[in-house]
């Protein structure tokens, strides 16, 4: 069965590091896809990989977050991936930084690289990968989402993305249930 993991962000040095980026840099930690040649095809960048009976694609859409979906889409048609095998890790307003959860399916709490991708899927019943970069106290969510981290943040970034490294890990081996049951809205930090 072929699976599809994608890690929604947005391209350029100018959005490096910021906190809708989040997916992207997860995705860079994870060992399993870091010996792969990445490939530019259907609007991104993306990579497969052979676990056990399994193939697993990794998908960095190079268009913008709105658009995410031009590049999801075609690259699940092309590999014949159903809806319900395709897990996109996002970042999440609404969970503290540092903790992370699994959905399946519902809504799509105006995140625009959602909402692109579930147009043009036709579909929103995929699974996700939500992690959380909490709300903004003063400035709007725009400014937010496309800012830097804080010193504190960055201070734990690397723990938090181990964290989100290993329920990666767990997806892929042991699937869905087993990793949203393990990290259903856990604080990786603490």
């Amino acid at each position: 069965m072929d699976r599809l993991i994608v890690a929604l962000g947005n391209p350029g040095i100018k959005y490096a590091h910021t906190r809708h980026n989040i997916a992207w840099e997860a995705l860079d930690f994870l060992p399993a896809q870091e010996n792969e040649t990445w490939k530019d095809k259907f609007k991104g960048q993306f990579c497969s990989i052979r676990d056990a009976d399994d193939k697993i694609h990794f998908l960095k859409p190079q268009t913008f977050m709105n658009l995410s979906g031009e590049s999801v889409a075609p690259m699940a048609k092309f590999f014949k991936i159903s809806v319900e095998n395709i897990l996109i890790i996002h970042d999440e307003l609404d969970l503290p930084y540092g903790s992370i959860a699994f959905k399946s399916g519902g809504g799509l709490a105006g995140h625009n690289g959602l909402k692109s991708s579930a147009a043009c899927l036709g579909s929103q019943d995929f699974k996700r990968l939500r992690l959380g970069i909490g709300r903004p106290m003063f400035s709007s969510v725009s400014d937010w989402v496309l800012s830097g981290y804080s010193s504190d943040e960055a201070a734990v970034f690397e723990t938090y993305m181990k964290g989100v490294v290993e329920a990666l890990e767990l997806y892929m081996k042991e699937g869905f249930q087993k990793a949203a049951s393990k990290f259903s809205k856990k604080n990786i930090l603490g």
